[in-house]
């Protein structure tokens, strides 16, 4: 792990925190991500204490807003030259429909669109690092999402529940789809996995229930990031360190290319999925 570069989003607490200061202090040149000056700062305070090192970068940008997702692109692609490894682990859980300042339902903005446009705006820079992996953390939950075209975004029916689930299945759709398309040579792999019951703001949010600790959660990040036993492997759904079949929705093709031209609508990017910087 010493010298990988790794963006890790989400990183100011829970799974993302604990896999951020995991990283660091077994050697990774880690890059923090939140929504929160203080608590990124906060952070990068921990992993300078823990590790002896300078603090490390930390940038602020709200996934709600597909703006602010772009410019956090155009800031790592400017201040780093390589990226060894994407870890998109931001995610909320919304009881109630809210839109977005673009007009976006927030949990499907959030937990899907907003890595969907970094990953794409990133994919020069992580080929350039090549071998990079790309880690999208799902959730057991994809299994109830039930993708609908009409209602992608609670347009006619909305429930919590309903739209992080959709939202986790719509990760592993875009593995699968992004693996699918990357060119053989690109020298990239992308997973998806669930991190298991985890005591996070999340879980408590959207089911009040107790979990493992965020050090459970945080160890099955860093194995798909870094361990020698998945290098080469691609496309995959990962539970307990192991690849296990998906929903059968998820890996469609026809619902994969759906899920995967209505993002790029919603956002606004070429057909090619590629953006200049």
């Amino acid at each position: 792990m010493d010298g990988l570069t790794v963006l890790v989003t989400g990183s100011t607490d829970g799974i993302g925190e604990q896999t951020a200061v995991s990283l660091a202090v077994q050697g990774c040149r880690v890059i923090l991500h939140g929504r929160n000056g203080r608590r990124l700062h906060d952070t990068a305070l921990k992993i300078a204490r823990r590790t002896g090192r300078s603090l490390p970068a930390a940038y602020e940008a709200d996934f709600s807003s597909m703006h602010a997702v772009r410019n956090l692109a155009r800031s790592i692609a400017a201040d780093f030259d390589r990226l060894d490894v994407l870890i998109n682990n931001a995610g909320v859980y919304m009881p109630r429909r809210t839109l977005t300042g673009d007009g976006l339902e927030t949990t499907f903005a959030v937990n899907h669109l907003a890595h969907f446009q970094l990953t794409l705006l990133l994919l020069p820079l992580l080929e350039k690092s090549a071998p990079a992996r790309i880690v999208n953390v799902s959730s057991v939950d994809h299994f109830s999402g039930r993708p609908d075209p009409m209602n992608l975004q609670g347009e006619h029916a909305y429930s919590g529940y309903d739209a992080y689930a959709l939202s986790k299945l719509c990760n592993i759709a875009f593995t699968i789809e992004l693996a699918d398309r990357l060119a053989p040579d690109a020298g990239i792999t992308v997973n998806a996995l669930d991190p298991g019951v985890i005591a996070t703001k999340l879980l408590h949010a959207g089911w009040n229930l107790m979990g493992d600790d965020v050090s459970r959660g945080a160890g099955p990040l860093v194995h798909l990031a870094c361990s020698p036993d998945v290098s080469g492997v691609t496309g995959c759904y990962f539970e307990c360190n192991r690849p296990v079949e998906c929903a059968s929705r998820a890996s469609d093709p026809g619902l994969r290319g759906m899920i995967w031209e209505k993002s790029l609508e919603l956002l606004d990017l070429p057909e090619s999925g590629e953006q200049l910087l």
